[in-house]
């Protein structure tokens, strides 16, 4: 098939890249987001997906939004057969909808229906999902809530970071997308109809999201922290200002700290939590490089009974 391939961050590559290396299809060209802003001299600079394109040779198309008549006079012309998805971004109009003739198919993070919307991965961490994965649907103008085509399961880890489950689900789904172009080409896959029960919406995450609540037990602590890694960061308050928190373990054995009570040892550093304690192991205080949590406090000069979060900041 004649495929336009829409994404734009650096997790929509390996889908890219997959498409791009079979044998069954060709990739006329890419949509992506416009040139943003990046770095200390806010350059412009392409999205991981142009970057990746323009590397193989292939049309980059930057709409600042999909119903530019300019970018759909340009769809039209290219006459793709279908339009596979990977976190493009921007809301689809029925107009673009309409144009490829076997449709725009999106590769979502998620075992569809659970986790439809933004965030699926950093809101499967944040409440506790042993289970997850990646599913292939048809878009239509509902919320991902199009009929499905395939899935695959992923095992959360106890360990796992949002960074880290979504970087295993972008080559499992890049896997997952290939598949389902082939199928979808030979006849072999129909899309189903999704469910009706097991419906959850998973919201872009904000940074009040990831401020970290010390009198929530230690297991919510965790979760946050890791569903909230890499972005938008997890974060709490020290002495009136920010402290990103980036790796935490749980300390069950502590159980004499209140919540947001500080304990130095001479490697470790603990915090007390509505359960039992959490070991901080990096942070990031505001305007500085992440640390070892440990070295940060010694840094600090941390007083007894001093707490993390008792004093807010805006």
């Amino acid at each position: 098939m004649k495929l336009v391939f829409a994404g734009t961050p650096e997790v929509a590559v390996p889908a890219l890249d997959a498409l791009i290396a079979s044998d069954r299809h060709e990739v006329a060209a890419v949509v992506t987001r416009p040139d943003a802003p990046a770095g200390r001299g806010r350059r412009l600079v392409a999205s991981p997906v142009a970057e990746r394109a323009a590397e193989a040779g292939i049309e980059v198309l930057k709409p600042a939004k999909p119903r530019d008549e300019e970018f759909l006079a340009r769809l039209r012309e290219i006459a793709p057969d279908c339009c596979p998805v990977v976190a493009y971004g921007a809301l689809l109009p029925k107009v673009a909808l309409d144009i490829p003739a076997r449709g725009w198919v999106n590769l979502h993070f998620s075992l569809l229906p659970a986790w439809r919307g933004a965030a699926p991965v950093q809101h499967a961490i944040m409440s506790g999902d042993e289970i997850t994965g990646a599913s292939t649907f048809l878009i239509e103008e509902g919320l991902d809530s199009g009929p499905v085509y395939g899935t695959v399961t992923e095992t959360v880890r106890h360990t796992d970071t949002s960074g880290d489950l979504l970087t295993r689900l972008a080559f499992a789904g890049a896997g997952l997308l290939s598949a389902t172009m082939d199928g979808i080409e030979d006849g072999s896959l129909k899309a189903v109809p999704q469910p009706a029960e097991g419906i959850t919406v998973a919201p872009k995450i904000t940074v009040e999201d990831a401020h970290v609540d010390w009198t929530a037990p230690a297991l919510r602590v965790d979760r946050v922290v890791r569903g909230c890694t890499p972005a938008p960061g997890a974060w709490t308050v020290f002495r009136g200002e920010r402290l990103k928190l980036i790796q935490a373990v749980l300390a069950p054995a502590r159980t004499d700290l209140v919540p947001g009570e500080l304990a130095v040892g001479k490697r470790d550093l603990h915090v007390g939590t509505g359960s039992y304690a959490v070991q901080l192991l990096w942070v990031q205080a505001q305007g500085k490089k992440p640390m070892a949590a440990a070295d940060w406090a010694r840094g600090v000069r941390i007083a007894p009974g001093e707490r993390l979060g008792a004093a807010d900041v805006g």
